[in-house]
């Protein structure tokens, strides 16, 4: 598929995604970067978002609970590109139900181009790099070009 520019704002709209054995690590990563999410529109699923604004008194768009199809509906708005960013405390050695829903949140944030971090060593890379305080450009999938060429 051809691609096209899509640009990104220097206030990102950032995804937070953990699984339970994660949220705490999450919880506690977002309370020391604080200061740096705060003027970032900031989106998560159902459980970790309630626990991240009790926690940090951020400003959390609470999405359903990743199994009940929280992930899909931030696979959704990455796909609108309405997500910038996906930070995903992800724990690899606990198989959750919802699994092929992570595969599917992974797929779609790869498919759309965007930056990825999937524990606290990438996130911290991502908030401390200079492109995260800038507008930048993107390649993603140019889908009304190929909508126009399928349905000419």
């Amino acid at each position: 598929m051809k691609t096209t520019i899509r640009k990104i704002s220097a206030q990102k709209h950032i995804a937070l995604v953990a699984h339970d054995s994660c949220k705490q690590s999450l919880i506690q990563w977002t309370l020391q970067h604080k200061t740096v999410l705060a003027p970032h529109t900031l989106y998560a699923t159902g459980t970790t978002g309630h626990l991240l604004a009790r926690e940090s008194g951020l400003n959390i768009h609470a999405l359903l609970s990743g199994p009940m199809g929280g992930d899909q509906q931030l696979g959704g708005l990455i796909a609108e590109k309405k997500i910038d960013m996906l930070i995903f405390f992800w724990d690899p050695m606990n198989a959750a139900p919802h699994d092929p829903d992570v595969k599917a949140l992974m797929r779609i944030a790869t498919v759309w181009n965007i930056p990825v971090a999937i524990n606290e060593t990438s996130a911290n890379f991502l908030l401390n790099a200079s492109l995260f305080h800038q507008d930048i450009e993107i390649n993603v999938p140019d889908y009304d070009g190929y909508l126009a060429e399928r349905l000419g």
